[in-house]
């Protein structure tokens, strides 16, 4: 799979909160930083950041424009509430390595009633 097909399987895993189809997308030793938290190590962690946040939220990922460069995969999205972020994915072997995404952790927060830590 290239780096963008890697990214239309990871949407569809999102748009259904599965956690073991999505996180299955990640190597075994992958990073997934979000620029509102620290940076999720791991597979098996990264597994259980996705199984919380489903459990918390329901959230749904739109996605407007999706590029490929490379070995990236890039990701600009909207929620039906209005939010907006992007992603950014770098994919070898056709697994997820390293993902960095930037969204608007407190109005997220807000709109779901979750407590910040």
């Amino acid at each position: 799979m290239t780096p963008k097909q890697v990214l239309k399987a990871w949407l569809d895993a999102f748009n259904k909160a599965d956690v073991e189809t999505i996180s299955g997308l990640y190597a075994e030793d992958a990073i997934n930083h979000q620029v509102a938290n620290e940076p999720v190590v791991g597979r098996e962690a990264i597994r259980q950041m996705f199984s919380e946040g489903f459990a918390s939220a329901t959230m749904v990922c739109i996605p407007e424009n999706i590029f490929e460069d490379g070995e990236w995969a890039i990701l600009e999205w909207k929620d039906p509430q209005g939010l907006h972020g992007c992603g950014f994915f770098h994919v070898k072997d056709e697994k997820i390595i390293f993902q960095r995404g930037y969204w608007d952790k407190l109005s997220f927060h807000k709109l779901h009633n979750i407590p910040l830590r």
